[in-house]
């Protein structure tokens, strides 16, 4: 069986948000194409991500030479400029292809940018690069703590495959070495579950683990990006 295409990012915007994004993204082993129109930021990150272009992504033409619908997600971190976040945004959207995730200043900002089309909005006040980055990659990540340089706690849905198994089946510590501490079923949280409790559709895993295994983990369970 041939195995589906890896997951390609685009990061339009290297600020110190959007660049830590194109970081931890490359830093996973996937492939980044980084965008500002400033050339000193992208020389930056020329040596850290895949590929990385000065651009005006308010231009619709600029966008389209770089090839940007065949990215599998867009993410809009530009800095300041509200107006170019959202001309950008909507270029995208008209563009169609990508899942579009733009960084918004405020409430307003946000509100707006859903409005025209972005698919999600994320405010880095509150939400660090690296974690926007797990977000990213796995749509079963609903939360992600680093508790020390080499280890993370992530909150992680049951997905289809791992519904009316045990954990002991799941083996997720011997075959990632991560540890499921909790299980959140409703209101309710299991501490330290047994090894033969069978997990339902709605439960919520709180697993810990160093970093790149979380990340083994999370690309195990995340859906695939289907190509056309």
């Amino acid at each position: 069986m041939a195995h589906a295409a890896k997951k390609q990012f685009a990061v339009i915007g290297l600020g110190r948000f959007g660049s830590s994004i194109a970081t931890s993204l490359s830093n996973m082993g996937f492939d980044v194409l980084a965008i500002d129109s400033d050339e000193h930021r992208v020389q930056e990150l020329s040596n850290v991500v895949t590929h990385a272009v000065s651009a005006d992504s308010t231009e619709e033409e600029a966008l389209r030479a770089l090839g940007i619908r065949n990215f599998d997600v867009v993410v809009v971190a530009i800095g300041e400029d509200i107006q170019a976040s959202i001309l950008t945004t909507l270029i995208l959207k008209d563009m169609g292809g990508p899942l579009i995730v733009v960084k918004a200043q405020n409430e307003l900002h946000g509100k707006v940018l859903k409005k025209i089309g972005a698919d999600k909005v994320v405010y880095p006040e509150r939400d660090m690069g690296l974690r926007v980055a797990h977000h990213l990659i796995s749509p079963n990540i609903l939360d992600y703590i680093e508790i020390s340089d080499e280890y993370s706690i992530v909150e992680h849905t049951v997905t289809k495959a791992m519904v009316g198994k045990n954990l002991k089946e799941l083996e997720i510590r011997a075959k990632f070495g991560c540890n499921v501490m909790a299980i959140k079923r409703g209101s309710k949280m299991n501490i330290s579950p047994d090894a033969s409790e069978r997990l339902t559709e709605d439960d919520i895993l709180v697993i810990v683990g160093e970093r790149n295994d979380l990340t083994k983990l999370e690309l195990y369970y995340a859906p695939q990006p289907v190509r056309n």
